[in-house]
């Protein structure tokens, strides 16, 4: 993932600096310095991969001599602890060449620097770490005086403001998400962040061995110190702003524990007392909110922001469903059926129920669907239908090969989200009132990012469908924001297996989905597809050896190998290639130097490409086969059959392509998978790496790494889903603080989804708080006041109603009188609205009813509310009546053969029984209530797990409760 970082600082005698020093070791060369009389050699520096002087206009051309330019500094500034020059260091992102991260660099230097007055010695560096991933940035060391053709003048004060840093910063994430839009790389930097993190932190270096003996030496001994420094200024900042922290640890995370919040001050502080210090600033900053305990007992916080994000998507989904205007006639979806059956393409049941609502009118569809369940051939069948009705539609995803694989699978022209995301910064392709946009793997969205795609489609007036399994691979960001959108508004689920050819598989598949990982295991075991060694090595040397084996025996099956990290992908990459070596399959090695560092290739050679590249059409996970390669060019076959070739130094982000790790797998079909199964895994990735087959997957782990089957088991069933703040009751309390953008309809859920098997009388209770029911009788003005203002505010539901009943949207005018009317509504009777809404959402009747004058059914209705919020018996009894009458139709559903009704009638069970973590005082009644619920056993943890065991559904899955 693309890194941002942007530091900046003064070269000073005072801190025993030298210019000319700093610009050697910049540069990799050997300067003279004058003022000291030596000369400074670092000629032996690897990594440095362009070195340029660059002039503002009117400079003394023998400045381009860099010995030249930085004794003439020094010759300038006479105090001993003169300020020499300043330097900037940035991270270039690895995603480009190297010819793209010059350019880019150099453009930024010649804009924000030169064009300034100032004199800039760039120098990029293209080191490549520990793990063969590059780590490419840029030193820039400017000169802090103005510049005349005699040569230097007066120190220009206004070049330190700290305003222009802030500027600078923001330019250059700005200048990186544009050129990685261009070259349609699916990433992007936020100037804000630390790293990825998103924070304005100054990272610190590594210290290590080599550090240590340049300090030894004298040469570098300012690096240990700076490392020191930075810790200190950093906890100096976030003394000085505490959100800061919370920023950045929520940025990867939407809630955290006060052991991660320790981790994160210990290493962005200096010792004990400035730790004690930022640790209390923090946990007092009015941005930190406390969410409660989760099922471990540890509290858990989260930031204000946060909230406000989840908050804004929360809106932005409520009105989105909401939306009725995107439906397509019955005839059209009738033709498209009977042309993909024309095709041999029949949808089975689960996928026809998908395409149904994929196709309804509703602003926003979730579709859930198992690995390998044939998502993408339904869309596109919903792609003719939408077509045939005159929609646009547009597919996104993630990454670069999650799209590539929407688009082939669909025919849904289809890009990466962050290149999706620059064209409307740039106010181009925006959505319309006309367009169906689906996201696929949407499991992997962060919430801001998530936030962001429909926010903006709910402005434009556009469909948003959402596509993806929340129980294969995570977010990298923040949040579970389409596992949150997909419980809050309902979806579809495909969970009928079409990938794997034998039953047994598909049931094993079934049962990764669910987080029954060792069933899974399991079976794979008993038909002999788990094999442990001593060792990792030893295992890794199995796997090779069981896949040269299988490759000659079938020669045109696809394969791919899968683990975890880059670093064992390598290894497993260049064992795999010396058995096609040693089998005469491949031809002469070519030594050649790509992003990741030096790397031989030979012709028949599998490859893989490491980033989108739209002018050779190839993505960020793309496979092919080498036919020819020189030391300049390469020749590939991709697996899609098309011929390519390129220039090297034009495209280098290639590697070998046998092994890749499991995340650039999710949405991949293979013929054959080989698994090394490493400490690093989860369930989630181990959900991802066995399903990705279709006839064959072995998987091979050392017991080194693994003491015996159990630790296998655990580790590879373990949970690390992510979690939101509003899965946390607190979370919405909270809110209230926080002054969140409020939805008209917050709260307000209409209906429930016609293709889940559950009673229409049995539909889930919708959110509404406490309110005061205390009216004084001798009060009559009042009473009328609060009469009128029910009318009122039923007045403007029922419009709004109205307009969405026609298939319209309705006007501002009328969503502004909606808002007015219910902040009126609550001031005379606090959470009026809030419970009128939900009422309205049981009976929408009662809205139309209440604006014509007849007000008595919904008072009683609104009583009903407090009673059921207020009385925990009352919601206790709703509880169990609806508990049994599910029960009833799932038992019901399942002698029947109503396979696909059962499960979602069961997943409400779950939804319920999970629900009652944020309802502790229920959950204490209905302890008492077991009998009536049908407990006859426990599993000693809380009563939800009770409850969702009796029915067989694991639940609190993410969220850090009950694990």
């Amino acid at each position: 993932m693309a890194i941002y970082h942007f530091s900046a600082k003064v070269i000073s005698r005072a801190a025993g600096s030298s210019a000319v020093a700093a610009a050697a070791y910049r540069s990799a060369s050997r300067l003279r310095d004058e003022r000291l009389d030596r000369a400074h050699d670092f000629s032996n520096k690897a990594g440095v991969v362009h070195s340029e002087i660059l002039l503002p206009e009117g400079a003394p051309e023998e400045w381009r001599d860099r010995e030249r330019l930085w004794n003439d500094v020094e010759a300038i500034e006479v105090p001993k602890d003169a300020q020499v020059a300043r330097e900037v260091e940035f991270a270039i992102p690895r995603e480009m060449s190297q010819a793209d991260g010059i350019a880019l660099a150099r453009d930024f230097v010649e804009r924000e620097f030169v064009a300034r007055g100032m004199v800039a010695d760039l120098n990029v560096h293209w080191d490549i770490g520990e793990d063969g991933n590059p780590k490419p940035h840029a030193h820039v060391m400017l000169g802090m005086r103005e510049v005349t053709e005699e040569g230097f003048g007066p120190k220009v004060r206004d070049w330190n403001r700290t305003e222009l840093l802030t500027q600078w910063r923001e330019a250059w994430a700005n200048h990186v998400n544009e050129r990685l839009a261009q070259l349609d790389i699916d990433a992007r930097v936020d100037h804000r962040s630390l790293e990825a993190q998103g924070i304005d932190l100054e990272p610190q270096h590594k210290i290590g061995p080599a550090a240590s003996r340049m300090a030894a030496q004298g040469l570098e001994s300012e690096r240990l110190e700076e490392h020191h420094a930075i810790a200190h200024g950093n906890g100096a900042k976030i003394l000085a702003d505490p959100a800061i922290a919370i920023d950045a640890i929520t940025h990867q995370q939407a809630t955290f524990t006060t052991r991660d919040l320790a981790m994160f001050v210990h290493r962005h502080s200096e010792g004990k007392d400035q730790f004690d210090q930022v640790m209390a600033a923090v946990r007092t900053s009015p941005e930190l909110v406390k969410l409660g305990k989760d099922g471990r007992g540890e509290d858990r916080f989260t930031s204000r922001s946060m909230i406000e994000t989840e908050r804004r998507l929360e809106n932005a989904t409520i009105r989105l469903d909401a939306s009725r205007r995107h439906g397509v006639p019955e005839r059209m979806q009738d033709a498209a059926l009977a042309h993909a059956e024309q095709r041999g393409l029949i949808l089975s049941p689960e996928q026809r129920g998908a395409f149904e609502h994929v196709t309804g009118s509703r602003g926003l569809s979730s579709v859930i669907g198992y690995a390998g369940t044939g998502k993408s051939a339904m869309l596109g069948v919903a792609r003719e239908a939408w077509e045939a009705a005159g929609y646009e539609i547009r597919g996104a995803a993630l990454s670069g090969i999650a799209a590539e694989n929407l688009e082939n699978g669909s025919a849904i022209a289809s890009r990466t989200i962050a290149g999706m995301e620059h064209q409307w910064g740039q106010g181009r392709e925006l959505l319309t009132d006309r367009s169906i946009l689906v996201i696929d793997e949407a499991g992997m969205i962060g919430t801001r990012q998530m936030e962001r795609v429909v926010s903006e489609a709910e402005r434009r007036g556009a469909k948003i469908v959402l596509v993806g399994d929340p129980e294969q691979l995570q977010a990298i960001e923040a949040g579970a924001a389409f596992r949150s959108v997909a419980e809050r508004h309902g979806s579809v689920e495909i969970t009928t297996i079409r990938r794997q050819e034998i039953d047994w598989q598909r049931d094993a598949t079934r049962h990764l989905a669910t987080g029954r990982t060792g069933e899974a295991l399991a079976a794979y075991e008993e038909a002999g597809h788990i094999h442990a060694a001593e060792t990792r090595a030893g295992a890794r040397e199995a796997l090779i050896e069981r896949w040269d084996r299988d490759r000659k025996d079938r020669p045109d099956a696809s394969r791919l190998i899968l683990t975890h990290t880059n670093d064992e992908v390598r290894l497993l990459n260049e064992a795999a290639r010396e058995r096609m070596h040693a089998a005469g399959d491949l031809g002469e090695d070519v030594a050649l130097q790509v992003e990741r560092g030096d790397r031989e290739f030979a012709s028949g050679e599998r490859v893989m490409f490491l980033k989108n590249e739209r002018s050779l059409g190839v993505k960020n996970g793309s496979l092919g086969t080498i036919q020819s390669v020189n030391a300049v060019s390469m020749a590939v076959t991709l697996d899609d059959g098309r011929s390519i070739d390129f220039d090297l130094k034009d495209y280098a982000h290639v590697d070998h392509g046998y092994a890749a790790t499991i995340h650039k797998a999710q949405g991949v079909s293979i013929d054959d998978v080989h698994v090394l199964a490493t400490p690093g895994l989860d369930r989630h990735a181990s959900y991802v790496a066995l399903s990705r087959h279709k006839a064959h997957v072995d998987m091979h782990y050392g017991t080194d790494d693994f003491a015996d089957r159990d630790r296998l088991v655990r580790t590879l069933g373990r949970e690390r889903g992510k979690d939101m703040a509003s899965d946390y009751g607190a979370a919405r309390d909270a809110g209230a603080d926080v002054k969140p953008e409020r939805s008209i309809f917050d709260g307000l859920r209409l209906g429930v989804d016609r293709h889940r098997s559950v009673p229409s009388n049995e539909r889930p209770l919708p959110p509404a708080q406490v309110i005061d029911d205390g009216d004084d009788a001798h009060e009559a003005a009042l009473r009328r006041e609060r009469t009128q203002a029910l009318k009122r505010h039923a007045r403007a539901v029922d419009a709004v109603f109205t307009a969405q009943d026609e298939g319209g949207r309705a006007t501002p005018d009328q969503y502004g009188e909606l808002k007015d009317a219910r902040q009126h509504f609550d001031t005379l009777r606090p959470h009026g609205a809030r419970d009128a809404e939900a009422a309205y959402a049981g009976d929408p009747g009662l809205a139309r009813e209440a604006a014509g004058g007849s007000i008595n059914r919904t008072i009683r209705a609104l009583q009903l509310e407090t009673e059921l919020r207020t009385n925990p018996e009352l919601r206790a009894d709703r509880f169990v009546s609806r508990w049994k009458a599910l029960g009833a139709e799932s038992n019901r559903q399942y002698v029947a053969g109503e396979m696909s009704g059962m499960r979602a009638t069961r997943a409400v069970m779950a939804d319920m029984a999970e629900s009652l973590h944020r309802d502790p005082q229920l959950e204490s009644v209905l302890a008492q209530r077991k009998q009536q619920l049908g407990i006859n056993m426990t599993t000693g943890r809380s009563l939800g797990h009770d409850l969702a065991f009796s029915v067989g559904v694991d639940i609190g899955r993410g969220r850090g409760m009950g694990l």
